[in-house]
């Protein structure tokens, strides 16, 4: 937790994320790519070398895609960030390549996997560091609900299930309010977050009996001191695997929550038999829960970030109206149209 010692907004860095690109592991590489404020010189995937970036991904930024670290170099990184995250967590031995040569060319490194790395390189020349993210902090405790006495006001997102943008729509609202002059801060929770802000809590790394206590402990920190805590949402209440959504509401005591959905998703991913109910009541489960049957104060879901990237823009927009609809709710999709609209319905009341 805390201010990250490594990577910071003065860094050239590239970014490895083979297969990633048009594959389904690549969400911290691109979310980095999307919302960092570092340098980014090069990045690295195999299977898009020489394709343009904004055309394959939309991100306007006009970087080269190259084959491997030999072929970013020329761009002088100084930092390698892993972007991608395989299934079971475990790089494919022709990937720890680039690593290794990244390494043996004096770049540092940036590790959001489970598995760390500072062990297997001992030996680093002077002013190179590896920076492991998935590392539980020290001194933590069991949650105490004391983040609801906070003078701020803590946003919380929340999904119907894993990977349907939480951390998005969580930096575009943080990226908006800090626009409109609002004193926010952002609380990240998942290693992509904490890549591009540098500071959080990686809460998979967190034993369950100290994760809500890590997510209150962060709250403190950093709700003293801004009048909006924008909180990176993980998990969902509705996944059978999921263990992070009821620590981050208890840990955090939000105020507000936005539920994050992705169009059309009728089912949790990969699992066909685990059925996604009507959003009206998935609305209802989240402020139940979050409530705790009024043991926590009303605590409301204010907003629908819709999930459109599979879309084109007019089927978006007309996805957007029925959950809008349906819910009764503000909807858009905060990274194709603007977290403006989800921004000020959490305003309206002039918390602020």
């Amino acid at each position: 937790m805390g201010n990250s010692l490594f990577l910071t907004s003065k860094n050239r860095v590239a970014i490895l994320l083979h297969e990633g690109i048009n594959g389904t592991h690549g969400k911290t590489g691109l979310a980095f790519l999307r919302y960092s404020e570092t340098s980014i010189v090069a990045v690295i995937d195999y299977q898009a070398k020489g394709q343009s970036l904004s055309e394959v991904t939309g991100i306007p930024h006009n970087i080269p895609i190259v084959a491997n670290v030999a072929e970013a170099l020329p761009y002088e990184p100084e930092v390698l960030l892993i972007g991608i995250a395989p299934s079971g967590g475990a790089l494919p031995a022709a990937w720890w390549n680039d690593i290794e040569n990244a390494i043996a060319s004096g770049l540092s490194l940036v590790n959001g996997l489970h598995t760390p790395i500072a062990p297997k390189f001992p030996q680093l020349l002077s002013g190179q560091w590896i920076w492991d993210i998935r590392q539980e902090p020290e001194g933590l405790g069991i949650g105490t609900g004391k983040a609801r006495h906070l003078p701020c006001k803590r946003i919380l997102t929340v999904g119907t299930d894993m990977a349907v943008g939480k951390m998005s729509t969580s930096l575009e609202l943080h990226r908006n309010a800090l626009k409109q002059g609002i004193n926010s801060q952002f609380l990240a929770t998942g290693q992509g977050g904490i890549a591009i802000s540098g500071q959080g809590i990686p809460l998979d790394a967190v034993r369950v009996d100290f994760a809500a206590g890590a997510v209150e402990k962060m709250t403190l920190e950093l709700g003293q001191n801004c009048d909006l805590l924008i909180v990176e949402g993980q998990g969902s209440l509705l996944h059978p695997g999921s263990t992070a959504t009821l620590p981050l509401i208890r840990g955090s005591q939000p105020t507000d929550l936005i539920l994050v959905h992705r169009a059309g998703q009728t089912h949790i991913h990969d699992l066909p038999d685990v059925l996604i109910p009507p959003l009206p009541e998935v609305v209802q489960l989240y402020e139940i829960v979050a409530s705790a049957g009024g043991t926590f104060g009303e605590v409301k879901v204010q907003a629908i970030a819709l999930n459109t990237f599979h879309l084109d823009r007019e089927q978006a927009q007309q996805a957007i109206s029925q959950v809008s609809d349906l819910t009764g709710l503000p909807c858009t999709d905060p990274v194709r149209f603007g977290a403006e609209q989800l921004l000020s319905n959490l305003l309206c009341d002039n918390y602020l």
